[in-house]
Order: C-alpha cells, then structure tokens, then sequence
C-alpha cells in the first residue's frame, strides 16, 4: 500500500465581511441589517439585555412568550408565520433574552409585524403558562440527573460565589411557583427597546430591512431597565472539589482558568494558547488523554465569554479508575504549555484552524447572523472579525508561551470532579488538597 503525505496548508483567503447597515430607532431600539444574498432567506435576531431577573420567571417567560396575544393564540401566530416560510423562537442565557427567526425575505415585513406585536401585547394565557411551566419542571428535573449537569452546577457555585452566573437553572419548585400575572408584569419591566439590538440578515436590501424595522417595532416602548450584572469575582483556587457521586462508572473532570474578553489586548494570543493546548482534535492535551493513554473519548477545553467577565472551561469525562492519571496529565499539558511554546508547525496548525472556523462561521447566512448576533451583544461589530483576524494572524510562539503563563497556570484552576469519591478521592488527594460535598439532590 503507498502511503501519501498530506499536501501543506495553503495560504488563508482574505476575511471579506458584507457591509452592515446600522439605525437606532427613537425608541432605543438598535437595528443592524446585513445583505447576505446566497439563498432567498432572511435570519432574524433580537438580542435583549435580560440579567439579574428572577431566574424561574426568567425562563418561563422565554417558554411562553410566543404563546399569545391579544389578537392570536399561538397556533394562529405560527400559522401567519408558516404563510410566508418563517418560524419564531425565543430563548434565555444568563445575560439575554434572545428571539430567534427565519424566513422568506418576501415575508421581512410579515415577520417583523407578529414580532412587533409579541413584543407589544404578548399575553400569557393560563393553558400555555401551565403547560410550559410542567414541561420546563419535567426537562430541569430529567437535567438534574444528568453528570454533565451536576457538575456544571457544581463548578459555577465554585467560580462564582454570590454573582448570578454561579445559578444557572432554577429549581422545580420555583417554577412550580411562576404564574402569568408575574409574567406579564416581568415583559413589561423587562422587555423593552433600550439597549436591544435586532440583527437582519439575508438576501436583504439593507435600507429597506431597516425601514422595516422601524414600520414594525415604532410602536414598542418600555420604560423599565436590566439590573446591571456586576464584574464576575476573581477565580479562587482552593483545594479541588470531589463531588461525591457514588455508583458512579465515570467521573467528569471540570476546571476553570481566567480568561480576558475579545476586546483585551491578550485575546488572540490566548485563543490560540487554548488551542494548542486543548481546544481542537489535534490540540496536545487531546492527542495525551485520548490518542494517547485512551482514558476518555472526547476531552475539550473552550474560552466562554459572558458580558460580566470571561473564563475558559476544560472539560473531559473518564472513567473512574483512571480519574486521578488523567488529572495529572491535564494539569502537565497546562504547566507544559508555558514551559515549553509550541513549534512554528504546531502553532501554524492551531492558527490556521482559528482563522479557517472564522471563515466558517460566517460563511452561511444563519452563521454570520449568530456570530454577529454574538458580538453586538457584546458592544462589538463586524468590523472587529477582519481586525481580530490580523491579530491572531501576528501571534508569535512567545506570545503562546506568555499568555500561558499568565492564564493557563495550574495553580490559577478551579478544579472540581464528580464521580464515586470512595473511589477517587484517594487518588485525587495525592496530586493536592481534596475537599469533598455530596451531589446537590
């Protein structure tokens, strides 16, 4: 058999943004439209500051907010949508409120209208709320048996103390607890157009999606204002966290390491150190624990930015009796990296593949419509994609070395594992100090 050797990497094209059109409507309302003419589709995103409500009426408003108005119920509002190939959805992290859309572009004006009047005279109805508030207690309580739950859970409350992001679900009982009139009184302190943003994004005349906007949503006011989310605390190492979870058959392994936000100065240098570190198939925490030592199928590492602070997560479920070895060897590969900086291969792969998930990123209308989505959040636009693909583009391997120094040191982790501790607090404890709790039931 003759084997064949990978042709090298070309050259990156050249990152080619679509211009974006921007208006802020008398009412506060930002609206941003991007031509993006591949296919006869328009992406709709609503992008709406949300943090510090009560966390349960939070999430049901986000389930029943298309259940209703004041003129349709909700099969008769997807039923208008479905006229002209469209779909709404809505959703809620911890720092937004985010309706979804698709649709013909013939249909813009249509979309925008039924978006315009859920904004305005979303209702709430007893059927609905009830219906959703046992669908939402069922799947948190289903979620609640899950590990990669648990333990998520359990590193939040470690990296976040009192800040809101350290609760992320709330328990069934508060749902249980949501009625409509709660629901009605939250939209309207919470679901108003200053400091919204909506994102058009299609085959789209920018000027007129833009005139669009403002037929539909001129009539959408509110006076009342997010809490504003704190910074998130600095990161407290302490002694890892065993989670105690006995029977179980696999541990899940979290740690937390400080990260910096897309604007700071380090960000590129630090995407690429995540990298080369964990953050892709061939990064070398993943070619140690899984190609080579086999303990555990699909270990990442992944920076999460959040609008109150940044952290990066490195995640990896393995099985029980090698929980302590592959720890050892997660924390090598993060004290490896700042000692020794990857060869100009190893960081020309890690960067080629950054820049090439750009590219891909945006390369579909949904696509740019997220990641545009995503960074006006975030107070950023698209102009920030060319300008941070130069920075990555200039990133040395000292820098590499440098921001893992600064960031991926093993000594500024948050590390907690959930698993039988009867079995792996033993091994655990010869790495370090170990404190451990029982799981949250």
């Amino acid at each position: 058999m003759t084997i064949r050797t990978l042709p090298p990497l070309g050259p990156n094209r050249k990152l080619k943004l679509p211009r974006a059109v921007e208006r802020t409507l008398s009412n506060g309302l930002t609206v941003i439209a991007i031509r993006r003419p591949a296919v006869p589709l328009v992406e709709v995103r609503l992008w709406l500051p949300f943090g510090r409500a009560n966390l349960a009426r939070g999430l049901m408003l986000s389930q029943t907010l298309l259940s209703g108005t004041s003129t349709m119920t909700s099969v008769q509002l997807a039923a208008e949508l479905q006229k002209v190939g469209g779909g709404l959805s809505a959703g809620l992290d911890a720092d937004r409120l985010m309706v979804s859309g698709t649709g013909l572009v013939t249909g813009l004006d249509r979309i925008l209208e039924l978006l315009g009047e859920v904004l305005t005279g979303a209702t709430y109805p007893n059927e609905e709320v009830a219906t959703e508030r046992s669908r939402l207690i069922d799947g948190i309580r289903m979620a609640q048996s899950q590990p990669s739950h648990l333990v998520r859970r359990a590193l939040l409350k470690r990296m976040y103390g009192k800040h809101p992001y350290a609760v992320q679900t709330p328990e069934p009982e508060q749902v249980a607890a949501v009625r409509p009139a709660a629901l009605r009184t939250l939209h309207t302190d919470r679901v108003r157009p200053t400091g919204a943003i909506l994102l058009l994004v299609g085959d789209v005349q920018p000027a007129r999606a833009l005139d669009a906007a403002e037929r539909a949503l001129a009539d959408w006011t509110g006076d009342g204002a997010p809490g504003e989310l704190p910074p998130t605390p600095p990161l407290e190492p302490g002694p890892l966290l065993v989670v105690d979870r006995p029977g179980s058959v696999q541990s899940s392994l979290r740690m937390a390491l400080p990260a910096v936000p897309r604007t700071h100065p380090d960000h590129a240098a630090l995407q690429l150190s995540n990298l080369v570190f964990g953050g892709y198939f061939s990064s070398r925490w993943v070619e140690n624990i899984r190609e080579d030592k086999g303990y555990t199928y699909g270990p990442h590492s992944t920076i999460e930015h959040s609008v109150a602070g940044s952290a990066l997560v490195v995640a990896a479920e393995v099985a029980t009796e090698v929980t302590g070895p592959a720890l050892l060897e997660t924390v090598y590969e993060l004290g490896r990296l700042a000692s020794l900086p990857p060869k100009e291969d190893e960081l020309e792969q890690a960067r080629q593949y950054a820049l090439g998930t750009l590219q891909l990123g945006v390369s579909t209308q949904a696509g740019l419509a997220a990641v545009a989505s995503a960074y006006a959040g975030a107070g950023l636009r698209l102009e920030y994609l060319a300008e941070h693909a130069a920075r990555l583009a200039k990133v040395t391997r000292d820098d590499v070395a440098e921001a893992a120094a600064t960031y991926l040191a093993p000594s500024r982790a948050v590390s907690v594992v959930l698993g039988d501790a009867g079995r792996i607090e033993a091994p655990l404890a010869v790495l370090g100090p170990v404190r451990t709790e029982a799981v949250e039931s």
